[in-house]
């Protein structure tokens, strides 16, 4: 009997079109291209245009034009999100008909309102539909498990859904049209995941995060429902991501399990923020790749950056003055033999 062949690593760089790429965006593409390469992974681009509100025009271009400058190569065309809704569509129908989800009506406002307000109860009795965690769905390395008691326990948000609509069950009116979303159960058993570079976070869904929307009330699927699709679809093996969107994956492995898919591994990495510690902005000052490259900055400078700022081990590296008439090539080749996410701190970065 034959082996049949190891299928070949899956990457992905995924911006959103919703506004101009900076310095933070630029540290998570170079990571996630020098991981991708270090594999020898396909790597693909996938623009995740569904926030359509949100979308300029011109973004989508801009983007690539800064993936080309840092030297980012990505295989194939780009993947774009609203090219793909049927397939969101088919899985939202298949929940639908298993009643994993529920039409939701309620504005921000009246989430908030019902969170901050004394409980006596808590509304409508839903039904436990949600299967306990499979830890057979997920990657060797990436545990998901009840038993195993997480290393670090994510904080809950700060405003959980308290189940308003969540009565709602299949074959009851649905409310009119562009009035509601569709609502995913969360799962009520813990789970937990070894990350590459936070370690091993665990939550409660059902009260950490609680229920979550997968489409929009325009209709178009939302991203936590679109990025598991587009990842399954593509095979991707490996997400890098920043550290704010590490709450997201346990909603988003809960999509997983229902589809009964293995989730890829995790590298969450910090954010970038300014000298203040607060997350970039204009604030500091133009961070926006587009405006280094008009000032005529090299790109190496940026690379540079952020291959100094992923080594924990600074002397892993040679001095700046060695290291000053590397070009694009030379940069990235070192830096795909020599990273490894062991060394890259989970604490944030701080520019300049």
């Amino acid at each position: 009997m034959t082996t049949p062949a190891k299928r070949k690593p899956v990457c992905r760089l995924a911006p959103s079109p919703t506004g101009a790429q900076h310095l933070g965006n630029a540290r998570t593409f170079l990571l996630a291209y020098w991981s991708a390469r270090a594999q020898a992974a396909e790597l693909i681009l996938r623009i995740e245009d569904i926030d359509s509100p949100r979308v300029k025009p011109w973004a989508t271009d801009q983007v690539i034009e800064d993936l080309t400058w840092l030297g980012i190569e990505y295989d194939g065309d780009p993947l774009i999100q609203t090219e793909r809704t049927e397939l969101y569509r088919n899985v939202l129908d298949r929940m639908i008909a298993d009643d994993r989800v529920y039409p939701c009506t309620c504005s921000r406002s009246d989430i908030e309102t019902a969170s901050s307000a004394p409980h006596e109860s808590s509304g409508p009795q839903r039904r436990a539909t949600a299967r306990p965690t499979s830890q057979a769905n997920s990657p060797a390395g990436d545990a998901t498990s009840a038993q195993a008691p997480p290393q670090r326990s994510l904080p809950a948000e700060s405003t959980i859904y308290p189940g308003t609509c969540s009565g709602w069950q299949l074959g009851d009116p649905l409310p009119e049209e562009v009035t509601y979303c569709w609502r995913f159960r969360s799962n009520p058993s813990h789970q937990s995941f070894t990350d590459l570079v936070v370690g091993t976070v665990g939550c409660q869904p059902a009260t950490a995060i609680g229920d979550f929307p997968v489409t929009r009330k325009e209709g178009p699927a939302a991203y936590q429902l679109a990025v598991v699709v587009d990842d399954i679809q593509a095979g991707v093996s490996e997400v890098v991501r920043g550290d704010d969107l590490l709450l997201s994956t346990f909603r988003q492995m809960q999509i997983y399990e229902y589809l009964d898919r293995p989730t890829p591994r995790y590298a969450h990495v910090p954010l970038v923020v300014g000298a203040d510690g607060r997350r970039l902005a204009k604030r500091h000052g133009d961070t926006r790749l587009s405006h280094y490259r008009d000032q005529g900055v090299a790109p190496e400078s940026i690379v540079s950056w952020a291959a100094r700022s992923a080594m924990s081990d600074l002397n892993s590296l040679p001095s700046p003055g060695e290291t000053a008439d590397w070009n694009l090539s030379r940069w990235h080749a070192e830096m795909i033999a020599r990273l490894e996410w062991s060394q890259l701190s989970p604490d944030q970065v701080r520019y300049p």
